[in-house]
């Protein structure tokens, strides 16, 4: 990350800051902005505001720069600066091995050899590669075109979401806890680090193995200490932190804990069986050290649960700004419509930050960004109709834009340096979009 870059990370957290202030007193009413009506799309893709305009950017099946294809499933993605004001896009892709056609390697792995198994994480004995991982794109804002787009990390199961880094560079999860059997080579379920570059660079495929092996979705890092909050999303998931020995080399280990509430061990925060916890109530949290992180077992949640650590509904996209860590838990909530949490590391507490109870106005959250204004933006995952929303400084929530074109969730939300475009995929079309318009109209009260 150049220094530009740095101060105006510094910013926007400064930003975001203020803009939760006003809106963590309400937030839990959930109640819909009728300020902002979307626009129905001629052409039956993408509803959005009026004066709002997207662009499909890049495409599941596209011709890449390095001789690979757009891989399918695009999910979670980061967004850097580049020369020359353009933008750094890093995208994950939620592939698992044996459907070929969805990963970069061609419709039979025809370029695999290429390519070279040394690359891969897990190459699968050459038969049964991984065709996760990542791939960066050069994007120019002004032209809005695509400049470059490359494989970045190969090999991988399942790459859900992750996380940006104060440094430059991009943490991407595997959510998977595939164990080494016939043709796999590797256990899965890490952390992986891929630098933000401009050049076609294949990321070393070296798992963090420190910050646990389990379902992993998003990560927050804390600008400061660089502590890595970590989110799981399995329907009894712990919320992780990790803190690194080097806190400039997440490689060189470090402890990994669990979240828990403070006097009140096993706490289940998901609202299903009962209301454990209100919208806007605040409670004490500790953090619980966990051992054998590493286990051949997908029993690390069982685990710190029974140490004391807190449980959460299917813990998704996770965004830190200015010393406070929002995440959303997708199928929280009495009604099962997605709760979003904030976590305060200065003050050490949880806190139910909003919980729908009426899927028109928030069904089943997944990723989550903080835009340049302070808003929290949604994108939902429910396999019906799906939305990107906001929540804005008075706790209404509002639309974004609506998939027409598909029942697919949207993924990845996040917007470039500058704040001028808005960055989603929608996962199962495996198209990547760049959003643009009038935002100010949007932050207008």
């Amino acid at each position: 990350m150049t220094a530009n870059s740095r101060r105006k990370f510094i910013k926007q957290s400064a930003v975001v800051s203020l803009g939760f202030i006003a809106l963590s007193r309400c937030a839990g009413k959930a109640i819909s902005n009728s300020k902002v009506q979307l626009i129905s799309d001629p052409k039956g893709y993408l509803d959005l505001p009026e004066g709002f305009s997207y662009k499909i950017i890049s495409k599941w099946g596209d011709p890449m720069d390095d001789g690979l294809k757009v891989p399918a499933r695009p999910d979670g993605m980061g967004t850097f600066e580049a020369a020359d004001g353009k933008v750094l896009i890093v995208r994950n892709h939620e592939n698992s091995p044996g459907r070929k056609e969805e990963g970069a390697f061609g419709n039979e792995n025809e370029n695999l050899k290429s390519f070279g198994t040394e690359n891969l994480f897990d190459a699968g004995n050459s038969e049964y590669p991984g065709l996760g991982g990542t791939t960066t794109l050069v994007y120019n804002e002004e032209t809005g075109e695509v400049e470059k787009q490359y494989l970045s990390l190969a090999g991988t199961y399942r790459n859900c979401a992750g996380g940006i880094t104060p440094w430059g560079s991009w943490l991407t999860c595997e959510e998977d806890v595939t164990r080494p059997e016939g043709p796999v080579e590797q256990y899965h379920g890490y952390v992986f680090e891929v630098p933000a570059s401009e050049n076609i660079l294949v990321a070393e495929p070296k798992p963090i193995k420190a910050m646990g092996r389990f379902n992993h979705e998003a990560v927050a890092v804390d600008p400061e200490t660089h502590y890595v909050y970590q989110t799981e999303d399995t329907h009894d998931g712990l919320i992780y932190r990790f803190i690194p020995n080097n806190k400039n080399d997440l490689h060189s280990g470090g402890i990994l804990q669990a979240l828990a509430i403070k006097d009140k061990p096993g706490f289940d925060t998901r609202n299903w069986e009962e209301i454990t916890i209100q919208p806007n109530e605040k409670l004490e949290v500790e953090w619980i050290d966990l051992d054998n992180v590493d286990s051949e077992e997908d029993d690390l949640r069982y685990r710190g649960f029974d140490k004391g650590a807190a449980r959460f509904a299917r813990g998704e996209g996770m965004w830190y700004g200015n010393k406070e860590v929002y995440f959303a838990c997708t199928n929280g909530g009495p009604k099962k419509f997605g709760q979003v949490f904030r976590y305060s590391p200065e003050d050490q507490t949880l806190e139910l930050f909003a919980e729908s109870a009426d899927k028109t106005i928030l069904h089943m959250c997944d990723n989550l960004c903080i835009a340049p204004w302070g808003d929290v933006v949604l994108t939902e995952d429910n396999g019906e109709l799906n939305h990107v929303r906001g929540i804005n400084q008075k706790g209404e929530l509002y639309d974004i834009a609506c998939n027409r074109s598909s029942k697919s969730e949207f993924a990845g939300v996040t917007f470039s340096p500058s704040g001028k475009t808005l960055f989603v995929n929608i996962q199962e079309n495996g198209d990547t979009l760049a959003i643009t318009g009038p935002w100010e109209h949007i932050v207008k009260p």
